[in-house]
C-alpha cells in the first residue's frame, strides 16, 4: 500500500508542477511555495497532536543545518529543470542518482564500494548520455538543473548519515517536517531575490492564460499538498521497509513517473532516446542489487 501510494503522490506532484511552469515559468517561487506547504503541513500535524511533536534540541537543529542545506539545493535545481525540459528527461537525468553517490562517497572516503557497483554506473551514465544527446525538449539549463539536484540530494544523504546517526529517535515524518521548515528558511530569501520582482507580471500573464483563473490557484496547491506528501510517504516507507526494497522501488517509481507524465503531455520521443531511458533505468536497478550485495558480504565478513 504503501507503494501506491507513494507513486500516485509521485505523479500528482509531478503533473501539476508542470502544468504551473508551462504557464507561471518561476521555479524559485514554486519551490519555496511548496516548502512553506510543507511546513504549515507539519505544523498542523503537531499543533493539533496528530504527530507527536519532537522538540527539538540546539544539537539537533546543529546537525540538521547541513542535510537541510543540501535538501535546498536539491529541491530548487529540480524544480528548474523541470521549468525548461519535459518532466521525462529531468527524472531520466535524475536516474543517474546512484552514480553520483558511488563518486562522492568514494572521495569523501564515506564508503567504499566493490567493483560490481561499479560496473553497475556504466550502463547509468551511457544510458543518460544517449538520452540527452536525443532528447527533443533539450536544454542546458534543464539538463544542469538536474545533474545538481543530484549533487545536492548526494550529499543531503551523506551528510545525514554523519550528522544525523544520533537522533533516530526522530521518525522520518518528523525529521523531515524539520528539513522543510529550515529549507524553507534557507530558499525564502534567495527566491525573492533571484525573480521575486518578476512575480506579479508573472501572475498576471498566468491567469490570462489560463481560461477560468481559480484554476491556478488549484494547481499550485495540489502540487505544494501532493510535494510533501509523496516525500513524507518516502522518508516513513524508509521506516518500513529495508533500503533494498527501497532502491529498487524508487527506480521502477521513476519509470511509472515517466511513462504517466508522457502519457500526459505528449511529449515526443525519439526511439534512440527511449532506449537511453531504459539502459539509464535499468543501470540504477543494477545498482541498487550490487548495493545489496555488497553491503551483504560486508556483514557475512
Amino acid at each position: 500500500m504503501v507503494f501506491v501510494l507513494w507513486y500516485l503522490q509521485n505523479i500528482i506532484f509531478n503533473i501539476y508542477n508542470k502544468k504551473i511552469l508551462n504557464v507561471f515559468p518561476y521555479p524559485w517561487f514554486l519551490a519555496t511555495f511548496q516548502l512553506f506547504v510543507g511546513s504549515l503541513w507539519m505544523l498542523f500535524l503537531w499543533s493539533s497532536r496528530l504527530q507527536p511533536y519532537p522538540k527539538p534540541s540546539k544539537d539537533f537543529l546543529l546537525a540538521l543545518l547541513g542535510p537541510a542545506l543540501f535538501h535546498t539545493v536539491g529541491h530548487i535545481s529540480a524544480c528548474v529543470s523541470f521549468s525548461k525540459v519535459a518532466v521525462s528527461f529531468t527524472h531520466v537525468i535524475k536516474s543517474s542518482e546512484p552514480a553520483f553517490s558511488v563518486l562522492f562517497s568514494s572521495l569523501l572516503g564515506t564508503d567504499r564500494y566493490p567493483p560490481i557497483v561499479w560496473l553497475s554506473i556504466i550502463p547509468i551514465v551511457l544510458g543518460c548520455s544517449l538520452a540527452a544527446v536525443t532528447e527533443v525538449s533539450f536544454d542546458a539549463g534543464g539538463l544542469w538543473g538536474a545533474l545538481i539536484s543530484n549533487v545536492g540530494f548526494v550529499f543531503r544523504n551523506i551528510y545525514s548519515k554523519k550528522s544525523l546517526q544520533s537522533f533516530k529517535h526522530i521518525n522520518g515524518l518528523n525529521l523531515y517536517g524539520w528539513i522543510s521548515i529550515v529549507s524553507l528558511a534557507y530558499l525564502l530569501p534567495v527566491a525573492v531575490f533571484v525573480e521575486g520582482a518578476k512575480w506579479m507580471d508573472g501572475y498576471r500573464a498566468a491567469i490570462t492564460a489560463i481560461d477560468w483563473p481559480p484554476r491556478f490557484y488549484v494547481w499550485v496547491v495540489l502540487s505544494g499538498v501532493f510535494y510533501h506528501l509523496y516525500n513524507q510517504t518516502s522518508y516513513q516507507a524508509l521506516d518500513r521497509i529495508s533500503p533494498l526494497t527501497f532502491s529498487v522501488g524508487n527506480t521502477m517509481k521513476r519509470v511509472v513517473v515517466i511513462v504517466s507524465t508522457v502519457l500526459v503531455f505528449r511529449n515526443p520521443i525519439q526511439p534512440l532516446n527511449a532506449l537511453g531511458s531504459g539502459i539509464a533505468i535499468f543501470g540504477t536497478f543494477l545498482y541498487s542489487q550490487a548495493s545489496a550485495a555488497g553491503k551483504a558480504k560486508k556483514k557475512d565478513a
